[in-house]
């Protein structure tokens, strides 16, 4: 079975946009060759915009909304743009100055955020991470992308960042992961068994629920892309390339649907334990 990519979001923003942008020329009585003129711009440019093929800067939405006579619109599309532009971006473009900047750049969204939903089918949660972990995993990370390898800076932003979870009883962190997640091999066999050490301590923080979905759990969800979701607000779906951030509440309650369907293949408590054992022990 396959999903609508969780790039559409991020598509249909900008052709909203865009949509919005074309309304205004026409309004005005404006042709696209008009608009381009006043503007300073080559005529191809207004066509880029209006097909949703580049998305304006702040700069071409003041321009274009004074060619249009409707510079009371600028604020409002500025807004929106933005918005558009932080759906869909590249990794390469996040950590494009190391990967340590980013890390620390979503800490207000944690701090603010009340209950974390969090699904992972490739690595241990952030969330969880130790900072050995962390250093192993984000240093592979910033190769592969070939993007400012600051993994050890990097690895001690994010387990600051994660000190959310300790932090009094007004938060709720819910993590599932699949049981593949605990056999993974991120960093030397050393690094893996104090990472699962790690989970068998924070599990039992009232604070934390977290859940291991089974290899043998009969499927009645498939295994999906990491994903986050940041009470009932956001939610941050990771790719190999991207990180695309969902705001629409239709599509956020796509996510939390799926959430609650792995959700019921997971177990908890000695279950879950169980299972980290497990994974200790295969570590040799």
């Amino acid at each position: 079975m396959t999903t609508v990519s969780p790039s559409s979001a991020a598509q249909a923003a900008r052709a909203a946009l865009a949509g919005r942008l074309v309304v205004l020329r026409k309004n005005a009585g404006l042709k696209a060759f008009e608009v381009a003129a006043r503007c300073g711009w080559h005529k191809s440019k207004v066509s880029r915009i209006e097909n949703g093929r580049v998305l304006p800067s702040d700069a071409d939405i003041r321009a274009w909304c004074a060619a249009c006579s409707a510079e009371q619109h600028i604020d409002d599309l500025i807004a929106e743009s933005r918005s558009a532009d932080e759906m869909y971006v590249e990794w390469k473009r996040l950590h494009r100055t190391g990967i340590r900047h980013f890390q620390q750049s979503v800490i207000p969204l944690y701090q603010r955020t009340r209950l974390f939903r969090v699904y992972c089918s490739n690595v241990v949660p952030g969330l969880l991470q130790t900072h050995g972990y962390a250093e192993a995993l984000l240093s592979t990370i910033s190769d592969f992308q070939g993007t400012p390898n600051d993994a050890p800076e990097a690895a001690a932003a994010r387990l600051d960042r994660s000190r959310v979870i300790h932090e009094g009883n007004h938060r709720f962190v819910l993590l599932l992961v699949e049981e593949t997640v605990l056999r993974h091999r991120i960093g030397a066999p050393e690094v893996m068994a104090g990472q699962l050490g790690r989970l068998l301590e924070l599990m039992s923080l009232p604070s934390v629920a977290f859940g291991v979905i089974p290899f043998t759990a009969e499927r009645t969800m498939w295994p999906l892309e990491t994903f986050m979701v940041f009470d009932t607000d956001r939610v941050q779906v990771e790719t190999l390339s991207a990180e695309i951030n969902i705001t629409r509440p239709s599509e956020i309650a796509v996510y939390t649907k799926a959430f609650t369907a792995l959700q019921n293949l997971a177990v908890f408590g000695p279950k879950a334990r169980a299972r980290i054992l497990a994974a200790i022990e295969a570590l040799g």
